[in-house]
């Protein structure tokens, strides 16, 4: 078993790299060997799992743009089962440099096509836009799994996210599907958390993930860390959230 997923929302601070992070760490822990591709400039991914975005020397733009080995270019880090392909600035210029290159939307799918049947989960984290990268994140991936925050304007971009969805089924990967709309940023004390769960379980009825993750002080603290957080506290609402998560998951794809 093999399964890509890639974590996408156009949306900005919605829980992607939390949720990339997080989510395959539990699936670590559950002993799947679980690769994050860091597919966002901004490196939150890599620097989240104790990697200095700085110090990187080949990242995933390299192994895009310039065929880099995608062997070497991957990290071990602190957890067992669990790897990083890193990330750093110079993915904003992969877009530009990119456009020119032919089979441009599937250079991704390339790239982690030497690594796939090594691994049995490969989570991408995409960048909070519909460009290139997150179009050949899409195209590499088996299916999308889209966190919504339980706030005002939730939905707000989600429709066009969708239709991005279906214009790559359609031209690029038909094999694309929907893993489901995980919704994050739960505040059990406010009505709108409650009105927007209400609401996104009432619209999209199964394709919403049974795990609702919680505002968890311990899931926004841990990133400076450089741990994922199971590892910072293992007993907080937020790592059992992402646990319950990860189980959901690995069920559905046994």
């Amino acid at each position: 078993m093999s399964k890509v997923i890639a974590i996408a929302n156009q949306k900005g601070g919605v829980g992607k790299t939390t949720t990339a992070i997080n989510l395959a760490a539990s699936l670590a822990a559950l002993e799947y060997k679980t690769l994050v591709v860091d597919a966002d400039p901004q490196a939150n991914s890599t620097s989240g799992l104790g990697i200095n975005p700085k110090e990187v020397e080949n990242s995933v733009y390299e192994c895009m743009v310039d065929d880099v080995d995608v062997v070497g270019a991957i990290k071990e880090t602190e957890i067992d089962y669990l790897y990083v392909l890193p990330s750093h600035i110079n993915l904003v210029g992969a877009e530009v440099e990119m456009v020119s290159i032919d089979d441009r939307e599937e250079k991704m799918k390339d790239t982690l096509s030497k690594v796939r049947d090594s691994y049995d989960f490969i989570i991408i984290d995409c960048s909070p836009s519909l460009g290139l990268i997150t179009i050949n994140a899409l195209t590499a991936a088996d299916s999308v799994l889209i966190p919504v925050q339980c706030e005002y304007f939730a939905l707000e971009g989600l429709g066009k996210l969708l239709n991005t969805i279906k214009i790559i089924q359609t031209r690029l990967n038909p094999g694309l599907s929907i893993e489901g709309i995980l919704l994050t940023m739960y505040d059990v004390r406010l009505r709108l958390s409650n009105q927007v769960v209400e609401e996104v379980q009432t619209h999209f009825k199964k394709m919403v993930f049974r795990t609702i993750i919680p505002r968890n002080i311990k899931l926004s603290e841990s990133p400076s860390f450089g741990v994922p957080a199971i590892a910072h506290d293992a007993e907080s609402k937020g790592a059992i959230s992402y646990l319950h998560l990860a189980k959901e998951i690995a069920d559905k794809n046994k």
